[in-house]
């Protein structure tokens, strides 16, 4: 996690001072004695708290799936707990976003797949009659009782934030003093089940043993190294505490020694610290921003998705798959990370909601982008070319080539104008698209520098291999295909993403100062590129062709949202309407992603009451295709386990809050007709602004910003009649009307600006506005 600055320690103060007394009341017994949660950790009153701990999941049903499991993550172990085979079962699912196959003459999603691991079984004496669970999200804990026909027994169970080690803790009643652990190992191989090679075998069988009393299942892989379960359990009275971890090596086999390290040290050291130390790094992470609507069914589901994602992902571990660190029983075929829409999506609501810790998908690029070269036809690999193939591994590794296709080496997005073509052309411009974010929210010139801009620079020339001077003298783009649809010279999709690259190197060189001898050729290809075809339905997906059918995909409309070459207040309205009207009108198709998609479009056109109504259609539980938003708020597609989707919905409602990307700070620029309340603190905008806000009676009541970065600010704040624009110490800011209700403020780097209305002095600290209605819990409650 980036540290925090000195505004934001300070007004965290007493939170943090919290801290100090998180673990008052345990005692030495405490290895087997899982103390209850204090409610006074952070003193009698915390708004972030208590909105966390109101969004916390129940179950007063035993969920049957993944579908409805409560789940717990750490970036690299995940769990899931439901229904065993039996009645008398349950299970403890464990999967590890590190685990995968090493085989890489074999496309990615079969040779470098993610793999099963298998899972713990919880036997107890009698069958389950009832439970009664909840997930906690302010202390990442999962708690509660089950009633069996032979008695009853309570547990906690955490994944530990640092040692990725799973702990549960048991108090069994009479009757259910025989429960007993037990693990299953699942097969090694890949669950995917189209294009596997005929010389395709599974991993070979697992051996069982055990070291200074931990129980492990090692499993080894045909390329070397492999991954270990272990496990073990300790007893003291009626109170046991067992402990599991994964881990995972290759090509080293060291995965059972240090699977047998975790277990044994956790154990060893106690539950005091390990509590401790877990509570206080997921204490420190939902205080770092705060955001409260009426609806408290949205502000519940945004505050999960907000623990889902830091469950998912860190800056330090893998860039998320379709599944995050979790496997869902049965598998599927999205065994690997899609880099076609499915990472860049997801992403982007970690920034704005001030986790930068979670940018996993930079630090892949950093560490990883040599690997970009392979997804590249071997004839145009001339050491300043990148492209990005999918599906790919951790390591942006596509792997070999799929069956069929007509590209010798590995796996590339092919070239366009030919046989060999895909609709992966874009992939990688798209991704670092998500690494600009990163940039822009921080300003970190470290990101710009390193990453952005030498990778940026190889994705662009990618297409500059393709890209000829037509008899128009303008530049054209031979067939490619339009994600999802259709083949499509001069295809819309691979416009945008050149146009905006070409403009971002340029604006990138200049700021670094840089002369790159490609910058003739990138301010050319902004002169002469094609503009978009279009017709009586708006924007069409490329030469002559028109989005004839329902279209899941938003693969059309990069150039409005997210890159924002047009915007509503400086583009063609009229087109952006008749674009996203047709896009919109047959649903037919969709999937779960296509709904927060439409929200943020519709909040950036200025019809909020149009955005949550494609919002609450995702998050309501409406069949969508063969899709839907599952109670634990999961989404399931066939038999798919997908995270972007309700990630991005998160993202959606941000969108409603603030908006940054078009040069102007907006504070709740499209807040619904119903939501006369409105909160947030600390959300980050672009130029390295930190944003609280709030909203009372239907109109903005103050706002508070923070530069980071001493970037140029520019305001729209909502607050009706004369303003009053000062520090936190009440010294007058130099600012100015630049149009009706937009101010352009002064602001040094690490300053922070107040702006009310004249002569008022509101309360300024975070707060929970009221509920406009009453709303359920997530979970089965």
């Amino acid at each position: 996690m980036s540290p925090l600055s000195r505004r934001r320690f300070l007004h965290r103060g007493s939170a943090a001072a919290g801290l100090v007394t998180l673990g008052a009341g345990w005692t030495s017994a405490a290895t087997t004695a899982w103390a209850e949660p204090s409610a006074e950790a952070f003193g009698p009153k915390n708004v972030h708290r208590d909105i966390a701990r109101d969004a916390r999941m129940l179950w007063r049903k035993l969920p049957g799936s993944w579908q409805d499991a409560p789940f717990l993550a750490n970036g690299f172990l995940g769990v899931q707990v439901y229904r065993g085979a039996t009645a008398s079962q349950l299970r403890f699912m464990l999967s590890h976003s590190e685990v995968q196959d090493q085989r890489p003459q074999w496309e990615a999603a079969v040779g470098l797949s993610r793999l099963p691991i298998g899972y713990l079984t919880l036997t107890l004496a009698g069958e389950v009659t009832a439970v009664d669970w909840q997930l906690d999200l302010w202390d990442a804990e999962l708690s509660g009782t089950v009633t069996t026909t032979a008695g009853s027994l309570s547990f906690r169970a955490l994944v530990h934030n640092d040692r990725g080690v799973l702990l549960v803790s048991l108090t069994p009643s009479a009757g259910e003093e025989a429960a007993a652990w037990g693990f299953t190992a699942m097969p090694s191989k890949t669950t995917r089940q189209i294009r596997i090679p005929p010389d395709y075998t599974a991993n070979p069988d697992p051996r069982t043993g055990s070291s200074t009393g931990v129980s492990f299942v090692e499993q080894p892989l045909h390329a070397g190294g492999g991954y270990t379960t272990a496990w073990q359990e300790k007893r003291v009275g009626t109170t046991r505490l067992l402990a599991a971890t994964v881990a995972y090596g290759f090509p080293r086999k060291t995965s059972t020694g240090d699977a047998v390290t975790a277990v044994r040290h956790a154990l060893l050291l106690g539950l005091d610290p390990l509590v401790f130390a877990h509570r206080a790094w997921w204490h420190r992470f939902h205080t770092r921003s705060l955001v409260s609507v009426p609806d408290k069914w949205v502000q519940r589901f945004y505050w999960i998705q907000l623990y889902k994602m830091a469950c998912a992902t860190r800056e330090n571990a893998p860039v998320t798959s379709e599944w995050g660190p979790w496997f869902p029983e049965g598998g599927g075929s999205w065994t690997a990370v899609w880099w076609n829409l499915n990472v860049q999506i997801t992403y982007p609501f970690a920034g704005i909601a001030n986790h930068p810790e979670l940018d996993a998908v930079t630090a892949t690029f950093r560490k990883h982008h040599k690997n970009l070269e392979f997804s590249v036809p071997p004839e145009l690999r001339d050491g300043e070319t990148y492209a990005l193939a999918h599906p790919g591994d951790r390591t942006l590794r596509s792997g070999g080539p799929k069956l069929g296709a007509q590209i010798p080496g590995n796996a590339t997005v092919g070239r366009p104008g030919t046989s060999t073509k895909t609709d992966q052309t874009g992939n990688l411009i798209w991704g670092l698209h998500n690494v600009w974010l990163s940039y822009r929210h921080s300003m970190d010139r470290r990101i710009q520098r390193d990453v952005l801009y030498p990778l940026l620079r190889k994705a662009l020339n990618f297409y500059l291999h393709f890209l000829k001077p037509g008899a128009d003298g303008l530049l054209h783009l031979p067939l490619t295909r339009s994600p999802e649809f259709a083949d499509a010279v001069d295809a819309t999709y691979d416009l945008s993403l050149i146009r905006w690259a070409a403009r971002t190197l340029l604006e990138t060189t200049h700021e670094l100062r840089i002369e790159d001898p490609l910058a003739p050729r990138w301010r050319e290809v902004l002169a002469k590129l094609v503009p978009y075809h279009r017709g009586d339905q708006g924007v069409l997906v490329g030469e002559g062709v028109t989005l004839s059918g329902s279209h899941r995909h938003f693969s059309h409309m990069l150039w409005f949202h997210p890159l924002r070459e047009m915007t509503w207040e400086t583009g063609d309205r009229d087109l952006i309407r008749r674009t996203f009207e047709h896009w919109t009108h047959d649903r037919s198709a969709w999937a779960g992603y296509s709904y927060p998609a439409a929200a943020m479009m519709s909040a950036l056109m200025g019809e909020p009451d149009q955005a949550i109504g494609h919002l609450r259609h995702l998050l309501d539980g409406n069949v969508i295709g063969v899709a839907r938003l599952t109670p634990n708020t999961m989404y399931v597609e066939g038999n798919n386990l997908a995270l972007e989707s309700p990630l991005s919905a998160a993202e959606s409602v941000l969108h409603l809050l603030l908006d940054s990307g078009s040069g102007v700070l907006k504070v709740f620029p499209a807040v619904p007709t119903a939501w006369r309340e409105a909160a947030f603190d600390s959300l980050r905008a672009q130029g390295a602004f930190l944003v609280d806000a709030s909203r009372r009676d239907g109109a903005t009541e103050w706002v508070r910003v923070h530069s980071e970065a001493g970037e140029p600010l520019v305001l729209e704040h909502g607050i009706p009649g004369d303003l009053d624009v000062r520090t936190p110490l009440g010294r007058k800011l130099q600012w100015r009307q630049v149009a009706p209700g937009r101010i352009s403020v002064a602001l040094r780097r690490g300053e922070t600006a107040i702006i009310t209305r004249r002569g008022h002095k509101p309360d300024l600290r975070p707060r929970d506005v009221p509920a406009n209605a009453a709303a359920p819990q997530w979970g089965l409650p």
